[in-house]
């Protein structure tokens, strides 16, 4: 039953993403979608993987450490959207394909040290706080572009652009602003042509707001709650704003 379940949602979301992209002009196979499995037992994301999933997102080193060993068989791509420590930086750069959350040199510099100790580049996005929320993580637009010159210069990092979430709004429409504003900031890095910084992806929507999301540019869309969680529940935007009610 659980199967199905997953199978009718995920098909659901799929052509929500299909619809959104089209209706806005954009091929579809541009729109990626992050299913969002922090918390979720590894058995129901080992059904949601056969059910169609690719991209899993995970927000927490441990939990996501066990999950990804016991689903290594799997073609699947893991990225981490939660708030990561320097300290934890070795960890990430064994067990995920992308990191979405980079905001500060220093955590750049760790994971670019731990990628060069097992001879990877690393992917990674910037995570820029458009909204300028004190209770959210991320490098201010006005930092952002010193931050990815600087990060640049790492050897065993590969910027592949940018991510945010905005505020909590009812009407999601009202997130449209914050979405546009990243992609324009993410327009102007691309046209500095900096080295090693490929401003291909943004990474911004969540099961709430994805469709203004794809509207405004979004390449990746992280969904939890309209795939994993019975019902509607309710969204959160407090702390990093990514672990909340994605």
């Amino acid at each position: 039953m659980e199967s199905e379940v997953l199978k009718k949602k995920l098909s659901n979301i799929k052509e929500r993403i299909k619809k959104a992209a089209i209706d806005c002009g954009r091929n579809p196979d541009t729109v990626h979608l992050v299913a969002v499995s922090k918390t979720i037992p590894k058995d129901t994301v080992r059904k949601a993987i056969t059910a169609g999933v690719d991209i899993l997102g995970e927000n927490y080193i441990q939990e996501a450490r066990d999950k990804i060993n016991a689903l290594s068989s799997y073609p699947v791509s893991w990225h981490f959207i939660g708030h990561l420590q320097s300290n934890k930086a070795k960890y990430a750069v064994k067990l995920f394909d992308m990191i979405h959350t980079v905001d500060s040199l220093k955590l750049a510099h760790e994971l670019n040290k731990q990628a060069k100790k097992i001879n990877k580049i690393q992917k990674i996005m910037i995570q820029v706080n458009i909204s300028m929320e004190s209770t959210k993580a991320g490098i201010y637009e006005e930092d952002s572009q010193k931050l990815i010159k600087e990060i640049s210069l790492f050897e065993n990092l590969s910027i592949k652009g940018l991510m945010t979430m905005p505020p909590f709004f009812n009407n999601p429409e009202k997130a449209g602003p914050y979405f546009s504003a990243l992609r324009i900031l993410r327009n102007n890095i691309r046209d500095k042509a900096i080295r090693n910084v490929n401003m291909q992806e943004l990474s911004m929507g969540m099961t709430n707001d994805f469709e203004v999301a794809i509207k405004e540019g979004a390449t990746l869309v992280r969904i939890g709650t309209a795939i994993f969680q019975a019902g509607r529940v309710g969204f959160g935007n407090k702390g990093n704003g990514i672990g909340d009610k994605l």
